[in-house]
Parts: C-alpha cells; sequence; structure tokens
C-alpha cells in the first residue's frame, strides 16, 4: 500500500476529476451569467460562483493533475510513447481552455463579457471531446 507510483496515480485521478468537474460546470455558469442584467444580485451572485470555482477548485486541481501526471509519466518511462505525446497535447488543449475561461471569468467580473450564451454552450462541449480522448488514449495506449 506503500508504493508511490500508484499513489501517484490515485492523486492524478482525483485531480483530474476535480478539475474536469470544474470544466465542465464553469462554461454552464457562464451560460447563465449571461442572462443576468449587470449590476443585478444575480450576476453578482454568479460573479462569486465563478471566481471561487475558478480560483478554489479548477486552477488548483489542473496544477495537480500536472505535477502528478508528469510524475507518473517520469516513473513510468512513458515520454517515448506515442500515447503519451499525444495525451499531452489534449491537456495542453484543455489548459488552454481553462486559461481562456479564467480570462472570461476576469471580464465577466469586470462587466465586459462579450460573449453570447450560445458561444458557452458550445464551449462547454470542449471539455467533454478532451476528456474522451484523454481516456481512450490512456486506456488503450493506440500507439
Amino acid at each position: 500500500m506503500s508504493d508511490p507510483y500508484l499513489w501517484g496515480k490515485v492523486l492524478h485521478i482525483l485531480s483530474f476529476v476535480a478539475w474536469m468537474a470544474a470544466m465542465f460546470y464553469l462554461p454552464r455558469l457562464m451560460v447563465y451569467h449571461c442572462d443576468a442584467p449587470k449590476g443585478s444580485v444575480q450576476s453578482e451572485t454568479f460573479k462569486v460562483m465563478e471566481r471561487r470555482l475558478l480560483k478554489a477548485i479548477a486552477t488548483p486541481a489542473m496544477i495537480a493533475t500536472w505535477i502528478f501526471g508528469l510524475y507518473l509519466a517520469w516513473a513510468g518511462g512513458f515520454f517515448t510513447d506515442g500515447w503519451l505525446h499525444a495525451k499531452l497535447l489534449l491537456v495542453l488543449i484543455l489548459s488552454g481552455v481553462h486559461g481562456f475561461l479564467a480570462r472570461q471569468v476576469r471580464a465577466f467580473a469586470e462587466d465586459r463579457n462579450r460573449f453570447s450564451g450560445r458561444f458557452y454552450r458550445v464551449l462547454n462541449e470542449v471539455p467533454t471531446l478532451l476528456l474522451i480522448g484523454i481516456v481512450i488514449l490512456v486506456i488503450l495506449k493506440p500507439f
């Protein structure tokens, strides 16, 4: 039970689950925030929810996912495997989506959002597609 590699897997998976939960929920909050009048109690509540989700869950979970994932890649000797390169590309894209959402949290906080609810509905599907690709690569290791 003291195998560091297995504990790394546990922590990587838990971090990734928390990160994905935040990545699914944050754009959904923004869909609803678009409909709230600027300055309203509802809009101010969404601002708090978005900021807390980003700072308390999404960003720490993303950082932990990267740390434990890189440890697993190193400890498992996977850095030369093609499947890991593809997975890292998808995780980099997911990190980019995270960064974009972080900028949108700031934009909403300053009442300068320029995107529609429909935009955030479509954006909400991107993490799902990335999740599917990442899981397929990790489980099947196709190359």
